[in-house]
């Protein structure tokens, strides 16, 4: 079965990763955390530290059903330096397959040409890199196959988009309501 990757790179934003993981999660998705290193151990923006599901793997991540980047100054840093990360990027962007960014992390797809021709949001300060896109003032924007999104008090708003896309509305609005969240 394909599984849906969240990459997780030191820095990362935590609430970006964590509230996306825990509300797929509770819609019964299979997602799994991988860290961008050969260690299952990643540290945080604000110094937590978790355990990825799984070291980094690309077999896995090429065949994944959609690709997670959250943000995070450092994070993104990392995610957007790591060549392994932009090949996956570039793959599930030539074949149409599920992309995903939050916060900073759209700017990844932006530069790497992945945003030409979609509508994107991002963190405020990082639209002159989404090359291509057309800015939209949004939370969260969803173009076929990209969502985007702006930060991390949207994080709910982006994992609930995501969980609609994977599992349908009813699923996603099962969830929400679970949450208790307007």
């Amino acid at each position: 079965m394909e599984k849906v990757i969240l990459f997780l790179a030191d820095g990362f934003e935590e609430i970006e990763a964590l509230s996306v993981v825990d509300i797929l999660r509770r819609g019964n998705v299979d997602i799994s955390t991988m860290s961008i290193n050969n260690t299952i151990y990643v540290t945080g923006k604000s110094g937590i530290k978790v355990s990825a599901d799984m070291p980094f793997d690309k077999d896995i991540a090429l065949n994944g059903k959609m690709i997670i980047l959250p943000g995070g100054g450092a994070g993104t840093e990392n995610l957007k330096n790591n060549e392994n990360i932009i090949e996956i990027l570039k793959h599930f962007s030539k074949n149409n397959k599920n992309i995903s960014a939050i916060c900073a992390a759209p700017h990844i797809l932006g530069i790497n040409g992945i945003l030409e021709g979609y509508k994107s949001t991002c963190y405020p300060g990082f639209e002159k890199y989404l090359k291509g896109a057309e800015i939209i003032d949004n939370n969260v924007v969803h173009d076929r196959n990209i969502i985007t999104s702006k930060g991390p008090g949207t994080s709910i708003d982006f994992a609930l988009e995501i969980l609609k896309t994977l599992k349908g509305e009813d699923c996603k609005e099962t969830v929400r309501k679970g949450l208790i969240y307007k």
